[in-house]
């Protein structure tokens, strides 16, 4: 009687733990649906809040308000860059810009460095650079900034139009801040792929000064990866002239300035620039240093004008004379 007893209470026992098991393992799979579909809701707005491309280089987002949660905001200096994702991509990085952080002496090359959906022509008369390369290996956090180099988490293809008239722009606004200031600027950096595309959309770039609570910065803006005139396919970063280019020079007007240094022929525009340099320079000879560089080297800005020599010899010519190529721009 007593071992029916105890056999009928161990089974009632086991029904129960049973039931409870299942219950638990219902409310897991609810649980992990809600999850996934709140991930997902976030993912497509946050996609759907960034608009077409309409002629303008940038967007704000988020009425131009960064999102950094009080955990992450602080006031000692530090870079973090994400791993590559399983196609090798970018992901996002971040840091708390302060002048302990900033470069001492000038970028080395990166030629190295092969991000996804790099496959690089020359646009003559449409690309606005020297040489008119459609791609720029582009720092998310600006070597400007940290000081980081040749670091494939941080470098991604992305257009001279993005590299120049969409994130520099706003990388020079935090570079000025910290270094008048001596305060620090909380940093992020977004690269945004479409499905298994290889080269990006764009950036998403959220900036926001530290010690005076946003005063003095804060911006949280997306970056077009596009080029004007040129068609680009996203899924492999290859890229052909749109029928409807306008193109900014004459073709003809573009010619051979300089020797080959491995990445093909040296192209400069005809005419003189917005920056006052002379039609038919090759390099920019740096007097004080002997180091020669391509025109549009950020360098070249940083010098001061009497120390400057407009050059129209060859890379070999100089060399010959004693000069030395830039580390920066690897003429």
């Amino acid at each position: 009687m007593k071992m029916r007893k105890m056999s009928f209470e161990m089974k009632t026992h086991l029904r129960e733990v049973g039931f409870a098991n299942r219950i638990f393992a219902l409310l897991l799979v609810l649980s992990w649906g809600m999850s996934s579909f709140l991930f997902w809701s976030v993912k497509s707005h946050a996609e759907d809040e960034v608009p077409a491309y309409n002629k303008s280089a940038f967007v704000a987002l988020n009425k131009n308000v960064p999102v950094f949660t009080d955990e992450e905001i602080t006031t000692s200096s530090f870079e973090k860059y994400g791993e590559l994702d399983k196609l090798g991509r970018c992901t996002a990085a971040v840091a708390c810009i302060g002048q302990d952080l900033m470069p001492t002496e000038e970028r080395q090359a990166i030629g190295d460095v092969r991000p996804t959906g790099w496959k690089q022509n020359k646009y003559p008369g449409v690309v606005d650079s020297d040489p008119p390369y459609l791609y720029n290996r582009c720092h998310m956090i600006g070597y400007q900034l940290t000081g980081e180099n040749a670091n494939e988490k941080n470098l991604i293809t992305g257009t001279r139009y993005m590299n120049v008239e969409g994130m520099l722009p706003y990388e020079n606004q935090v570079a000025e801040y910290v270094l008048s200031t001596g305060r620090h600027v909380m940093y992020r950096v977004t690269p945004v792929f479409t499905g298994k595309n290889l080269l990006c959309d764009g950036v998403q770039i959220e900036a926001y000064s530290v010690e005076d609570k946003g005063k003095g910065i804060s911006f949280n803006v997306f970056c077009y990866n596009v080029q004007p005139g040129i068609e680009i396919n996203y899924a492999d970063g290859s890229n052909k002239l749109a029928p409807d280019a306008d193109v900014v020079a004459d073709r003809n007007s573009f010619m051979i300035t300089g020797g080959d240094s491995g990445n093909g022929s040296v192209r400069s525009s005809a005419g003189s620039d917005a920056s006052g340099i002379p039609a038919g320079t090759t390099y920019v000879v740096n007097k004080n240093t002997g180091k020669f560089h391509y025109p549009s080297c950020d360098s070249v800005n940083d010098m001061k004008e009497k120390n400057k020599e407009y050059s129209t010899k060859t890379r070999d010519e100089l060399i010959s004379e004693g000069k030395s190529p830039c580390k920066r721009c690897n003429p």
